[in-house]
């Protein structure tokens, strides 16, 4: 069992703690955030012994970078991964990936900002230096190119655009480590086996609902490339099963319902929690380097890292497993 300042290395030694903190909420995500918030929820985070951290331009249009580089002035030990691949402006159109089904923005954040999707070499230097300047920082631990997918960039798009500039800038100590961040784990797999990448930001394939990613998550171990786990909890899924929940930001289909009310009559069986065993889960495999967690205010905080220290027993996945709602140990 891991403790929160445990520390694991991606790419050139990059050192992150093994439970990171997601900046997405603090941008804004669904609903306004304060800075006084967002302030009070990071350095509680700190004082958890949290040293790692994950933002991305598109999280509040520029704010949530702006937060957590203002956060962490003066501070020693930290590890910051954030993203190329979107673009900031006022004078940018509304774009149409920024907008919720309903019409509504995905952040509600005090930003001007709209994004373009840029995923050449001259775009993302033109990224890479707009998060510096929002974070205040001569240096980004780790970057990462983000959602390329979301706007059909293909593989030899991103390798002769962002990922050449990146290495570029990884030879020269400018970032530490290159990776890309997604929601799907195809693309990622092209990518390891087609350049050499340090680190990958998985959300939402990985997980106690999921396994299909193994095939990228073995691959990944294999070859010594560390993958940072996100929404562990499959948009809310996991932390509280029921026909209102929500899967990959939609209404969840019935199937998976299903699947996630016979993981938590389990957890119950052993008087474990489901949101525990979701946040744990991940550990079990080998390529897994760190776990992202998100919190809007203190109690989320606080009930994260209680599912994060709570005790498992062995059985309970052995129990998932004979269940068919669990991969055999990868």
């Amino acid at each position: 069992m891991y403790k929160v300042t445990d520390i694991t290395h991606v790419g050139n030694q990059v050192p992150i703690t093994r439970l990171g903190f997601g900046v997405a909420t603090q941008g804004g995500l669904f609903h306004a955030v304060s800075e006084l918030e967002a302030r009070e929820v990071f350095q509680a985070a700190w004082e958890a012994g949290i040293r790692y951290f994950d933002t991305a331009p598109w999280y509040g249009f520029g704010s949530s970078e702006q937060r957590i580089g203002a956060f962490l002035q003066g501070k020693d030990g930290f590890r910051l991964s954030s993203k190329v691949g979107r673009l900031l402006s006022a004078n940018y159109p509304v774009h149409p990936t920024q907008l919720q089904p309903d019409g509504k923005k995905w952040f509600d954040s005090p930003s001007q900002m709209n994004v373009a999707y840029d995923f050449t070499y001259d775009g993302t230097m033109r990224s890479l230096e707009a998060t510096l300047a929002r974070t205040k920082l001569s240096k980004l631990d780790i970057a990462l190119i983000h959602d390329p997918d979301a706007v059909d960039a293909t593989v030899q798009d991103v390798l002769s655009g962002s990922a050449k500039a990146l290495f570029e800038l990884r030879d020269q100590g400018v970032i530490g480590a290159v990776g890309a961040g997604m929601n799907q784990w195809q693309m990622p797999l092209e990518f390891a086996q087609a350049a050499p990448f340090d680190v990958f930001l998985l959300a939402g394939r990985y997980t106690l609902l999921e396994q299909e990613s193994l095939p990228f998550m073995n691959y990944c171990a294999q070859h010594s490339i560390g993958v940072v786990i996100g929404g562990v909890y499959n948009s809310g899924l996991l932390a509280n099963p029921s026909p209102n929940a929500m899967y990959n930001y939609v209404p969840v289909p019935k199937a998976l319902l299903t699947r996630a009310l016979a993981l938590k009559s389990i957890c119950e069986r052993h008087g474990v929690p489901l949101k525990a065993a979701a946040l744990q889960f991940p550990y079990r495999h080998a390529a897994v380097a760190s776990v992202l967690i998100a919190a809007r205010n203190l109690g989320q905080l606080e009930d994260s890292l209680k599912n994060f220290e709570t005790s498992i027993p062995p059985e309970l996945w052995q129990d998932f497993i004979q269940a068919g709602l669990l991969e055999e140990n990868p």
